[in-house]
């Protein structure tokens, strides 16, 4: 989706997670100039697969995996700064070169060992379905306005100062909620000297950079974490996470301004899934659900957690579309459907004995709601070796078809494996 007039496109998730952006932006950074993450923290992994080699990549963006783009974390991340080192590392042992082209924003904030603790207490209580990864009591902290950014590590003894709060604040909160365990302010200290030196000459203005990069007409991708039903005002409250996964979010998250955005990709797979709690309207009855789950490796790149699986889901992505000013679909894994018979499409619910198009806020409602499928006829051969649309088989060239109707969104990239070779590129 670069061309002439496209030069700073955002990939989003258009469902619950675990759509595949990874794989889009790889496949998108060949492209690019400038690959920026702009939301999120080290609960979402992006799994791209090259040759026999598999790369998860948590924080950095996945455009490092090509020689001479630059990455960039934006300002809307929390940067778990111990994860960020180890992959910097193990891509260095996989002789991946990253020097000169990785810069974290200065205005990030810092997911501390304390907010694990803290986010590991709440699960326990709230149940829902963190990853444990500090990431929600990281953001309570940001917009509480006593977070640690990572500007605060050029000044260590401001740091500190921030850091004895943090903690005092952390352990007050843990006793209240009847955990046993307690954060040390003398270990947070020491491993923020530790990565002082490493981190602060990373650090950088990344707002300035972005923009400059745009102004400059370098193409520049901003990609997202989790999916836009996950987003903190759009998602399935409270069964979100902690940030603006949408478009708007990028925006806000990378330091630019939205009349910058010239393009936003949707990403969706050709069938539904969702890990943890909350409501997944067409969730699949045994046997298609684990049959799909197995089929598409539906297990978490950073917990291994099994994903809940299920059937498209139109009501979803129409809402998606809107909320993100979808320009373009990528459907994923089509593939995975290769087997089936049939393939069962959500059209829209019933509510009661009313039809619902649109998506209810109240999580409740979500709840009972019932799918209005349509069913589809499978193609039942391999897609895996497909290249161009017109390769794929009548019944498949249909579905996609459907999908981008009922959507009304085009796709403009479909995927029928784990390969970078394996995504068509839909052409007009």
């Amino acid at each position: 989706m670069f061309d002439a007039g496209t030069t700073c496109l955002v990939v989003v998730g258009a469902q619950w997670g675990d759509e595949g952006k990874g794989k889009l932006v790889d496949v998108l950074a060949e492209r690019a100039d400038v690959v920026v993450r702009y939301q999120g923290g080290a609960n979402a992994g992006h799994t791209v697969v090259i040759g026999d080699s598999q790369f998860i990549l948590r924080q950095i963006p996945s455009g490092i995996l090509h020689p001479g783009v630059v990455c960039v974390v934006g300002n809307g991340v929390v940067l778990e700064p111990e994860t960020f080192f180890a992959e910097l590392d193990h891509l260095a042992q996989r002789q991946v070169d990253t020097t000169g082209r990785i810069f974290v924003s200065d205005r990030a904030h810092l997911v501390l060992p304390y907010h694990k603790l803290l986010d590991a207490a709440s699960e326990k209580s709230q149940k829902l379905g963190t990853t444990g990864r500090g990431i929600g009591p990281a953001y309570e902290d940001k917009y509480g306005r006593r977070g640690i950014r990572v500007t605060d590590l050029r000044r260590l003894e401001c740091a500190r100062a921030l850091l004895a709060a943090g903690v005092e604040r952390a352990n007050r909160l843990l006793e209240l909620m009847g955990s046993s365990e307690r954060a040390s302010f003398e270990e947070h200290a020491a491993l923020l000297e530790r990565l002082a030196p490493r981190l602060v000459p990373l650090a950088a203005d990344a707002g300035l950079l972005v923009h400059r990069a745009v102004r400059e007409g370098r193409r520049v991708l901003l990609e997202g974490a989790q999916g836009s039903l996950l987003d903190v005002d759009h998602g399935t409250y409270p069964y979100v996470t902690s940030s603006n996964t949408t478009a708007g979010g990028a925006a806000v998250g990378a330091g630019i301004g939205p009349t910058l955005i010239h393009g936003v990709l949707g990403v969706v797979k050709a069938y539904t899934t969702r890990v943890g709690n909350g409501p997944l309207p067409t969730e699949a009855p045994s046997p298609f659900g684990e049959q799909l789950r197995q089929l598409g490796g539906e297990f978490g790149a950073v917990t291994g957690r099994p994903r809940r699986c299920g059937w498209f889901d139109a009501t979803v992505v129409r809402y998606a579309a809107r909320v993100n000013g979808l320009t373009g679909l990528a459907v994923t894994k089509l593939d995975v459907l290769d087997t089936f018979d049939e393939i069962p499409v959500c059209t829209a619910y019933a509510l009661g004995a009313d039809r619902c198009e649109e998506m209810p806020a109240e999580v409740e409602l979500l709840g009972h709601v019932r799918p209005q499928y349509e069913v589809l006829p499978g193609w039942r051969r391999p897609t895996g070796s497909a290249r161009r649309l017109a390769d794929l088989p009548a019944e498949a060239r249909a579905y996609l078809d459907r999908l981008q109707a009922l959507s009304g969104v085009p796709a403009r990239y479909v995927s029928v494996g784990t390969r970078r070779d394996q995504i068509i590129e839909v052409e007009g």
